[in-house]
């Protein structure tokens, strides 16, 4: 039989009796009103024969009473002594009914007690008993509460570690996948744990700690997840930020704490994830030497400095900021290792796309190795989630298997967002966009180490109003000179064409403008690539406060030299908007038939580019029959009138016009009236805009 929870029901018995309660008493109470008066004026009421009727309890001495012309209210008292009070009323009452036959005053009198206390009397031990359950309740909830205080209280100085072995499914080295040096580091120790003997034999000492280094999403954490599955012994996790708390000494317990569990258990491992929040350089940031984060880093300093010959406990720690730790906590005996996990190569993406894809079915037409060459710079973290975002449009559009355009698309909304296919551009908009991106796409194809253009849209994604996308052909180590000038040139393309097209420029090109101008600083500052200047690096990089190693900005320059270093930047950034200029109005003719498809199909892929930038033309455009239905859709709730589309035909039929005008002349007098052309129609757009919304 099941046991009942009477603490969760309670609330429910209590409160509603509570409620009966209440009411019962105001029931019970009625109009009667409790009498305040002396005794001698009571006796004055009768007297005066100002009562109406009364009723005597010649038992208790409950004396009820009514008075004339008030015959609502019943009024209540206490007669001290019932013979005196009888003795000194009951003359004039006789006396009084005498008189007034007709209107004789109402007598009453109960002899003996006939029950009327045990009614009296029932509210108040009703009362009694609802308060006393409450109080012993919370008496009971409080005493819990105190009990479970005293147990945080002993336990707070405890480590709140985590068992990676317990319960859930384990990892193995199988489920990592892009990182064989990596794991090649860690199959060591994971051998020295099952099988120390050998090392011993030959005098080897298995490295006390083992530092993780890499970006964000490479496999650290998972790294460590595998060697606890495949070393088989107790392997003890926790966050670096587990050991900070605003209490003194509380760290540097845990700490204690945590080693004292890992070496009762040995052979076992710690894994401490993201070290840098307890192991920053000492005497950082505003708290000095005396903040509790440098008590608890040196507790783990003289613990990890602390292990005997044999005693079996490793150290692993991960971390993406190795620049910040304190030097103390890198030297040998300590961390004696440090394994760099960085960015997967082609093949690597491949394997990790391979480990992630077993669960999902994928369609016939899936090219791993085609997607592992698309998504140069993806972390494992950011193939799993690409993977998984494929799954979700796969399910979503009701479709039993992965397709290769489920993950281009999932890829386009990982890099860039969520396609916001109900956005209604006006003419206008989708013009400029269309140069913006076109002026990207048709400038980079003329550079030499610039990536080829795989996708060009003007369809609105993320905070992106368009996109040109560009896939690298090779995994590059060291990225040169000349390929950065470049990526300046092709990111100053979008700005450029909208002052060519439209003799005006719009705010579309700020983040190209903050990208351009950020890769020219640090070609300069960073890179030492100023002819001027030298190979030279100006800033020390201590700009984080809490990170670094300093709480206020530093430079290692002085004013005339950062005076030089602007001078630098703005002539990198101006010659490359020269060059742009000049391969634009040359190529006059490839950035409009780009923009003419842009603004007609609304994306362009790489084999349509192609065609296009070979002078050749493409197919008249067919929408797909998805797409057609959204459009109906969306004009159908719209419901724009007839007016909105004849525009759109004609702003496509002047744009046509005017391609067809500017391939036959190819001079800059030609294109300039092309550009005044095009500027009278924008006026005549927008004034018929005018128009309908007057």
């Amino acid at each position: 039989m099941k046991k009942i929870d009477w603490k969760a029901i309670a609330p429910y018995i209590v409160i509603p009796l509570i409620f009966v309660l209440c009411i019962s008493i105001y029931a019970t109470m009625g109009d009667t009103q409790r009498d305040k008066k002396q005794y001698y004026e009571i006796v004055d009421l009768f007297e005066d024969n100002e009562v109406s009727e009364y009723t005597l309890n010649l038992a208790s001495g409950s004396l009820e009473y009514k008075l004339f012309g008030d015959d609502d209210t019943t009024y209540k008292y206490t007669v001290p002594n019932v013979s005196m009070f009888v003795d000194d009323i009951h003359d004039s009452v006789v006396e009084y009914n005498k008189q007034n036959p007709d209107n004789q005053i109402k007598m009453d009198y109960k002899s003996g007690n006939s029950g009327s206390w045990l009614v009296s009397l029932l509210p108040t031990v009703v009362i009694m008993i609802v308060l006393t359950v409450i109080m012993l309740l919370m008496f009971r909830k409080m005493n819990q509460s105190f009990q479970n205080e005293n147990n945080r209280t002993l336990s707070f100085g405890k480590a709140r570690v985590k068992d990676a072995n317990d319960g859930k499914q384990k990892k193995t080295f199988d489920d990592v996948a892009g990182a064989d040096e990596e794991k090649e580091e860690l199959e060591e120790i994971v051998e020295f744990l099952k099988n120390p003997s050998a090392f011993n034999a030959l005098g080897a000492r298995i490295p006390k700690g083992v530092l993780l280094v890499g970006p964000p999403g490479t496999g650290k954490t998972l790294l460590a997840k595998a060697v606890a599955g495949e070393a088989g012994v107790p392997f003890f996790s926790i966050s670096g930020s587990d050991f900070v708390e605003m209490y003194v000494g509380v760290g540097a317990s845990r700490v204690r704490d945590l080693f004292d569990q890992a070496k009762k258990n040995s052979p076992s491992i710690i894994f401490i994830d993201e070290i840098d929040a307890v192991g920053r350089h000492r005497g950082a940031g505003m708290g000095g030497g005396h903040d509790e984060r440098e008590q608890t880093l040196n507790q783990l300093l003289v613990e990890m400095d602390g292990f005997g010959e044999n005693q079996g406990v490793i150290v692993i720690a991960a971390t993406n900021r190795p620049d910040i730790l304190d030097p103390a906590l890198l030297r040998p005996g300590r961390f004696d290792r440090q394994v760099t996990v960085s960015y997967p190569d082609i093949d690597g993406r491949e394997a990790i796309l391979k480990v992630h894809a077993k669960r999902k079915p994928l369609g016939p037409d899936v090219d791993l190795r085609s997607i592992a060459s698309q998504t140069v710079g993806f972390t494992g973290a950011d193939l799993e989630n690409l993977l998984n975002e494929a799954a979700l449009l796969a399910a979503r559009r009701k479709k039993k298997a992965i397709t290769m355009p489920d993950i281009e698309e999932a890829a386009m909304k990982v890099l860039v967002g969520t396609e916001k296919k109900s956005h209604r551009m006006t003419e206008r908009d989708k013009k400029i966009t269309a140069y913006h991106e076109a002026g990207h796409a048709v400038t980079s194809y003329y550079l030499e180490h610039k990536d080829p253009v795989t996708h060009i849209s003007i369809v609105p994604r993320g905070m992106a109003g368009g996109f040109t996308m560009y896939q690298p052909e090779k995994d590059e180590m060291h990225l040169m000179k000349s390929r950065m000038l470049d990526d300046i040139v092709g990111l100053l393309g979008g700005r450029v064409a909208e002052k060519i097209i439209f003799n005006d420029i719009s705010t579309g090109a700020s983040n190209d403008i903050e990208r351009a101008s950020d890769t020219a600083r640090k070609m300069i500052t960073k890179y030492g690539m100023s002819e001027k200047l030298g190979p030279i690096t100006f800033g020390t990089g201590n700009d984080e406060v809490f990170l670094g190693k300093d709480y206020n900005h530093m430079r290692n320059y002085s004013e005339a030299v950062a005076c030089e270093i602007d001078e630098e930047v703005e002539k990198i950034i101006l010659k490359a908007y020269d060059r742009t200029e000049s391969i634009l109005n040359e190529h006059i003719d490839k950035l409009h038939a780009v923009a003419k498809a842009l603004v007609e199909r609304e994306k362009i892929d790489a084999e349509q580019f192609k065609i296009l930038m070979e002078g050749g033309t493409l197919p008249p455009y067919e929408p797909k029959s998805e797409k057609a239905e959204n459009k109906t859709e969306t004009v159908e709730k719209d419901k724009p009138s007839a007016v909105d589309d004849k525009n759109a035909d004609e702003a496509v039929k002047d744009l046509e016009d005017n391609f067809n005008d500017e391939k036959k002349y190819l001079t800059k007098d030609v294109a300039s009236e092309a550009e005044k052309e095009v500027d009278s129609d924008e006026k005549k757009n927008s004034s018929d805009e005018t128009g309908k919304e007057n």
